[in-house]
């Protein structure tokens, strides 16, 4: 079997505004101006554009906050956070997405049932202990359109089992975190509904479950199994607008090979480098978000059970 090392990430000579993580600064802020605007003059915006550019600027936020999990490394750890802690997206405190998804960027666990945390596979006994309703739904959420649209609730159902389940073992490392982020949710929505008058409905529909759909386009098939590891992680190759909002994340073959390249840096990369980032990862490539849809909107994707573990 072959095994391929991470990529020697060499970057490029240390410009003033690569040493100070400017590009990703300006993003930031322009993410946080456009969402102040986007709420702030909520009720002159069809209800359909609030839907798209609120999902859009909550999913921008998310990918913000996986880049400072990985890179913007000239930055002291309390700034890199900090630009990133206002939980936007209401549900997922930033502490525990980067404990969970530090997990999943072990490569040779990549799609293991029980040691990616980000696995959308099921061992065989698990699969075998379901009832006929979860495995439909199980099965099911093989399918973009479910994944899309059933699958942010189904995300928010399996977190709220594992805390209450750490709560009833007398398990509190997990009380600090989110006493922290509802801390920030109470300040996100002081400024939604008592400052703007935007009903938290609105919001929930129009920002944080948009956003949420839009994580799971990103990562519906982003991994599979395979015996070699980075045969495990895809490319989409996708226009600028799925480029920027995933931060390029889309190169998901070249995240996992040098998880700390900055952002702005992966598409240069893979235009230098095509060829060999595709025969590293074995051709797991798709044109496009839309091909991905073409394909497997209402066709599964893989088998939920796992083929090995």
């Amino acid at each position: 079997m072959t095994i391929h090392r991470p990529l020697p990430h060499r970057p490029t000579r240390a410009t003033w505004w690569r040493h100070y993580e400017v590009p990703t600064l300006v993003l930031a802020l322009a993410c946080y101006a456009a969402w102040a605007g986007l709420v702030w003059w909520h009720r002159a915006v069809p209800a359909w554009l609030l839907f798209l550019l609120g999902g859009y600027l909550a999913q921008l936020h998310a990918s913000l906050q996986h880049e400072s999990i990985h890179a913007m490394r000239r930055l002291p750890r309390w700034l890199r956070e900090a630009v990133v802690w206002p939980p936007l997206n209401l549900w997922l405190p930033y502490r525990l997405f980067k404990r969970s998804h530090s997990e999943h960027h072990v490569n040779f666990h990549l799609t293991h049932p029980r040691k990616d945390s980000e696995s959308a596979y099921h061992s065989a006994p698990d699969w075998q202990g379901y009832g006929p309703l979860q495995r439909w739904i199980h099965g099911t959420n093989q399918t973009l359109a479910f994944r899309m649209v059933v699958g942010p609730w189904l995300l928010l159902l399996k977190m709220a089992r594992c805390e209450a389940a750490r709560l009833i073992a007398h398990d509190f490392t997990h009380v600090r975190i989110w006493l922290l982020h509802t801390a920030g949710v109470v300040l996100v929505l002081f400024y939604v509904i008592e400052v703007r008058g935007m009903s938290p409905v609105t919001y929930v529909l129009c920002f944080v479950y948009p956003g949420m759909m839009l994580g799971t386009l990103r990562s519906f098939t982003e991994h599979r199994w395979s015996e070699m590891p980075h045969a495990r992680v895809a490319i989409v190759e996708s226009n600028l607008v799925f480029g920027v909002l995933y931060l390029f994340n889309n190169l998901h073959h070249i995240h996992h090979r040098a998880p700390t390249m900055p952002w702005y840096e992966i598409p240069l990369h893979f235009r230098q480098h095509r060829a060999a980032v595709l025969a590293a990862n074995g051709h797991f490539y798709y044109r496009g978000y839309g091909e991905i849809a073409r394909r497997f909107l209402f066709r599964p994707v893989f088998e939920p059970v796992h083929p090995h573990w």
